[in-house]
């Protein structure tokens, strides 16, 4: 115990001599410290001053440098000035010797010209003494033709202009006269030489639409497939397009039925479309028909603006353009309503040329001439397509010889510019071409009876023939009952009944014949 407790004592003795040995240590090494850090700050100091002794020389030098830069400058900068005052100055003397100059020169000039004033005002008075002479002389020389004719100087010149009208008058009267004569010779020749050399000038295709379309299929299987379970496909096509779906006996072939040609066209391309994707039901059927309807839109927009484009045609109204790619869709008599408008378009354009006038405008008015046959849902079915089409272009902003020649090409209102017989006269060449358009069987013959009949209906008919297609009228009649002047007259007045009483497209003549026969029999 006692040997335990010594050892503890000395190993805490021991310790507490380590640890004042190494305070001791610590605080000899903390001297030794502070000793190095204030030689080393003392030299850092003396070294920051040299350095800072260094850059203050540096600086002072370069302000030296900069302080001779600017005086250079600003010396250049007066020199500068003063030649510019110098150059002023000089300039300001030689525009003084300048103006000097021209004093001297403003005053002899003053001095010529007082003397030519002087010498002018010498000749004025010269020249009103011997106006003087002359009116007194003129006056004595009235005077004595007065005395001679026996009639005032007043009374001579009235009978003089009576007598130079006069004469003016008759020649003025025997000149309209020979114009009109000319006029009268040469009118029916000129307007056939120009007629023809239109139509020379124009070629023109022979197209005429149908009411049905034929849509071709590869196997008759997809027949059953198209009608569908107890027919709703084909019901749901049909309540869709509005067109007739005809599926009969023949091969192949599928007929679309109606007269409205866009219809027909959105229920083909449907079809088309149904038929190649394979999925063929009544909401599919739906979705296909708008889609399909949205396209021919927008394809008749596009078919409008090739049109015009093709025409040469400018700042036609987007409506307007709208409604000549609709004629795409639709026909008169069978012939293409585009392909009409736009062959009258040409013959208007080649004939307003030949006769001196607006072959641009004579276009534009051919073109939209017809626009009253493609009627929108606004649209008043019982007004004229003359009247509409021309109420269109008026709302439109064409121009007013333009609407007038829409609204008068089927003399529904009164032609008021040369455009407008031009338009007549074209679409009459158009639509009376052999082959442009096709009537109903049923109507063309009725055409031909009535034509006949109508000839019948005069006094000495004997027969009448309604001949190519119903474009000529033969008459005979009896050589005992009517004369050759009567022959005229009977002819005319066919004619005008046949304007009156009937609707035909071009014109029809009418030719009476009157023959005489004398027989006699040799034995």
């Amino acid at each position: 115990m006692d040997n335990t407790i010594l050892i503890i004592a000395g190993i805490a003795i021991g310790a507490l001599i380590g640890f004042i040995i190494a305070k001791m240590l610590e605080r000899s090494n903390a001297s030794k410290l502070i000793k190095s850090a204030k030689k080393s700050a003392a030299a850092i100091v003396k070294e920051a001053n040299a350095e800072g002794e260094s850059i203050k020389k540096d600086k002072i030098l370069q302000a030296k440098e900069k302080f001779l830069e600017l005086k250079a400058e600003h010396e250049k900068v007066i020199m500068s000035r003063d030649k510019k005052m110098s150059d002023a100055e000089k300039r300001i003397r030689d525009k003084e010797s300048q103006v000097s100059s021209e004093l001297s020169k403003t005053k002899k000039l003053n001095a010529q010209i007082e003397e030519k004033s002087i010498d002018f005002d010498h000749r004025l008075e010269v020249l009103e003494k011997k106006q003087s002479e002359l009116d007194r002389l003129h006056k004595s020389q009235v005077e004595q033709l007065e005395v001679i004719s026996s009639l005032s100087a007043d009374e001579a010149k009235q009978q003089l202009v009576e007598s130079l009208k006069g004469e003016a008058k008759s020649d003025a009267m025997a000149y309209i006269q020979d114009k009109m004569e000319e006029a009268k010779l040469t009118a029916q020749q000129e307007a056939k030489k120009i007629i023809i050399n239109t139509i020379q000038r124009i070629g023109t295709e022979e197209a005429v639409d149908n009411c049905v379309s034929v849509f071709n299929i590869e196997s008759d299987d997809v027949k059953g497939r198209i009608i569908g379970r107890e027919g709703r496909n084909i019901r749901a096509i049909e309540a869709a397009t509005g067109v007739e779906i005809i599926v009969d006996d023949t091969p192949e072939a599928i007929i679309l039925s109606c007269f409205d040609s866009v219809r027909r066209e959105v229920a083909r391309l449907s079809l088309h479309k149904l038929v190649t994707d394979g999925r063929i039901h009544p909401a599919r059927i739906e979705e296909v028909v708008k889609k399909t309807q949205k396209q021919i839109e927008q394809e008749i927009i596009e078919v409008g603006k090739r049109t015009v484009i093709d025409l040469g045609i400018h700042g036609l109204h987007p409506e307007l353009i709208k409604m000549v790619g609709r004629m795409k869709y639709r026909s008169s008599y069978g012939q293409n309503l585009l392909q009409h408008s736009r062959e009258v378009a040409k013959l208007c354009g080649v004939m307003a040329a030949e006769l001196g006038l607006n072959p641009k405008l004579a276009k534009r008015a051919g073109l939209l001439h017809d626009i009253g046959k493609v009627p929108d849902a606004e649209a008043d079915m019982e007004t004229p397509h003359a009247i509409l089409g021309m109420q269109w272009a008026e709302k439109f902003g064409e121009k007013p010889d333009v609407c007038n020649a829409i609204g008068a090409h089927h003399d529904e209102i009164e032609m008021k510019s040369l455009l407008s017989p031009i338009i007549q006269v074209c679409d009459a060449i158009s639509g009376a071409r052999p082959g442009a358009r096709r009537q109903v069987l049923d109507s063309y013959i009725q055409r031909l009876k009535d034509l006949e009949e109508i000839a019948f209906g005069f006094n000495g008919v004997k027969k009448a023939y309604a001949i190519q297609a119903g474009r000529e009228l033969r008459v005979i009649v009896e050589s005992e009952k009517v004369s050759d002047q009567n022959a005229a007259d009977l002819s005319f007045n066919i004619s005008q009944k046949i304007q009156t009483d009937m609707t035909y497209p071009g014109q029809v003549k009418v030719t009476v014949i009157r023959e005489t026969r004398a027989i006699n029999i040799a034995k």
